[in-house]
């Protein structure tokens, strides 16, 4: 049976808190969950009315292994969590899995504070599913991440997936955590965002193209960052070096959205690395970042990966082999300590130039990450 990458520490985890496994809607979370279950486990999910009614007359069974899922659209479900954690916290260990919302409703006179560990769990990726071959990435490139299109092994069935998803999204998770009067410009901010992706996003020409206010498009955008939907990076800048300070770019965590397969390709990256960033926030306590370069001068690096507020990589991502970035030469040369990576999709060149830049098939780079 194939394993999740959380497993491990889902299962250190439990031995010392409640854990609490937060993440995008259908990216596995309560399956890993359910792979847990055994005769000493009792698994109550909110949406399921019998399930529900125990919950609300607080008839939990006096199992050793409680996973409630989806627990936080109740209420009451921090100070329910609470009670049960304090009463049994000696005799019994609590797992705790939901939508986006709930990393959205942990937050806030948290009562719960202390009493739990928080994992987010991210679409399946190279290094997790032991992809050895370009081939075998470039499946997962075109079926996405998420486990029910990409072991369909179907890319018609992956696009009906996506379509259905989206949907999805806007139904379950988007309307009930905010109020939103406009669905319909939801819905194309939505559709238009995966065009504008590897490029900074500009909030203005999205208010132009939409008819609403700044406000309102950015107000939209952090939703969609809630959910899950999306995620933002900001840039790295640095005295010795001209960065733009402001302007942000985006990426998907379906990046089959992206139609130009580089920059799907790229999408595909920045979810790898996202993933990686959060897991060492997770389960080390390390303060993590990712971020891009982007200068007045119009030079460009993909990817920054920042640790305690330094910079310790630079990744620029190429559908093929080609010539060494100009730009990650420069970054390279300007901070000569920080390991620095140019990586292809479909390319097979393997080296090290002469000014410390390790050149490599994706394949290779990605699997040394979670």
């Amino acid at each position: 049976m194939f394993q999740r990458y959380l497993l491990k520490q889902v299962k250190k985890d439990l031995k010392k808190k409640m854990v609490f496994i937060g993440g995008a809607r259908q990216v596995g979370k309560t399956t890993l969950a359910r792979s847990l279950m055994s005769e000493e486990a009792s698994y109550l999910n909110w949406d399921a009315v019998e399930h529900r009614e125990k919950i609300l007359t607080h008839e939990i069974p006096a199992s050793e292994f409680l996973i409630f899922d989806e627990i936080h659209k109740y209420k009451g479900w921090r100070n329910f969590l609470k009670g049960i954690y304090d009463l049994r916290k000696e005799k019994t260990r609590i797992l705790v899995t939901g939508s986006a919302r709930l990393d959205f409703y942990r937050h806030g006179g948290d009562s719960l504070q202390g009493r739990y560990h928080y994992l987010r769990m991210f679409p399946l990726s190279v290094a997790e599913l032991g992809i050895k071959t370009t081939k075998d990435m470039r499946d997962l490139l075109k079926l996405g991440g998420f486990p029910e299109p990409f072991f369909s092994s179907s890319e018609i069935d992956a696009r009906r997936w996506s379509m259905e998803y989206r949907e999805r999204l806007i139904a379950d998770d988007l309307l009930s955590l905010e109020q939103v009067h406009d669905v319909g410009k939801m819905e194309l901010l939505m559709v238009r965002l995966p065009s504008l992706v590897g490029s900074p996003l500009s909030i203005n020409a999205l208010r132009e193209d939409l008819q609403v206010t700044h406000k309102t498009v950015a107000h939209w955008i952090n939703i969609l960052e809630q959910i899950y939907a999306l995620f933002r990076l900001a840039p790295f800048g640095a005295p010795m070096i001209r960065a733009v300070k402001k302007e942000q770019k985006h990426y998907h965590l379906d990046w089959t959205l992206i139609k130009n397969e580089a920059l799907r390709f790229e999408n595909m990256v920045a979810v790898h690395l996202f993933k990686w960033v959060a897991f060492r926030e997770d389960t080390l306590g390390i303060e993590c970042e990712l971020r891009y370069f982007r200068d007045v001068d119009k030079r460009e690096v993909d990817f920054i990966i920042m640790e305690n507020g330094k910079p310790i990589s630079f990744i620029e991502c190429k559908w093929n082999d080609g010539d060494i970035s100009k730009s990650l030469r420069y970054l390279k040369t300007r901070f000569p300590d920080c390991d620095a990576f140019q990586i292809s999709a479909i390319g097979n060149k393997d080296y090290l130039s002469k000014d410390g830049i390790r050149v490599m098939p994706a394949t290779k780079f990605l699997g040394d990450f979670i």
